[in-house]
Order: structure tokens, then sequence, then C-alpha cells
């Protein structure tokens, strides 16, 4: 996916689920930190970046580690709740980036060389566009019928 589309699905749902600015503002954060850590294309070359895309920065249970790290260390060693929030939406957007990634290509899923996911559409097409519209409408109807 393109980041304006990671940005724009992590940002409502992390909206959706706190209705908090900074949590929402960490999760856009992450919701491109898997591709930031790559680099890009014209920073490290084509060749490189494409053997190293999708590799162990989209790898889910990277992030599920740390989230899981910074909850035992929440007492000992956070003692701002807004960083360790912060931390953690940061992280939750990553795992958000790695699942929307999944529906355009394949992605570390258990093991970070076993690769899953399905091919919905072409990164940057109309259809990708189409379905972050239907998916941030979705969680606006789950919204409104919980709310409810």
């Amino acid at each position: 996916m393109k980041w304006v589309s990671h940005i724009a699905l992590t940002g409502t749902i992390a909206y959706a689920v706190t209705a908090d600015p900074l949590c929402t503002a960490a999760a856009c954060v992450g919701a491109v930190l898997p591709d930031q850590i790559e680099g890009t294309p014209r920073s490290v070359g084509w060749r490189t970046w494409r053997s190293r895309h999708r590799g162990w920065s989209h790898w889910p249970m990277l992030y599920v580690a740390l989230i899981g790290g910074l909850s035992k260390a929440h007492g000992h060693f956070f003692y701002d709740e807004e960083f360790f929030t912060a931390l953690t939406w940061i992280f939750l957007g990553a795992l958000c980036h790695s699942a929307e990634d999944a529906v355009c290509g394949k992605v570390p899923f258990l093991y970070p060389t076993q690769k899953v996911g399905i091919r919905l559409f072409t990164v940057g097409s109309f259809r990708e566009y189409l379905f972050v519209l239907v998916c941030i409408a979705a969680v606006y109807i789950v919204q409104l019928v919980l709310q409810r």
C-alpha cells in the first residue's frame, strides 16, 4: 500500500478505538515505520531495497514482542504514561502496516522467512484506494453500531 493509505486507514482505526489524538498520531507514525526502516530505492539502490522489502521490518512477531516488552517494563522504566502509550501505539501502527500489506502482497508471519498474503490489488491502483475507503467506512459503521 501507499503511505497515504497506511496512514489514513491506521489513523482511522486508532481514533475509532481510542478517540485520542496522541494515540492516533503515534499509530500513524507506526503505520510507515516498517517501510522507513528499509529505506527507499533511491537511498539504498533498487536491488538492495527490493531484496529486503517486506522482510524482517514487516514481521508482526517483532512488534508483538516489542509491545510485550513494553508492557513488562511499564512500571519499571516508563514513569511517563503518555510516552509509554505513544510507543505502544507506534508498534500497533506497525502491526497494522503489516496486516495492510498482506492484502496486496506477501509479508512475514510466524517466522521472518515464512511469507503469507493475498493480492487483492496493485499498490497505487484505484482498487487500493477503494479498498481503503471501504475499510474506513466499515470502521465507522462498526463504531456507530457499538455506540448504540
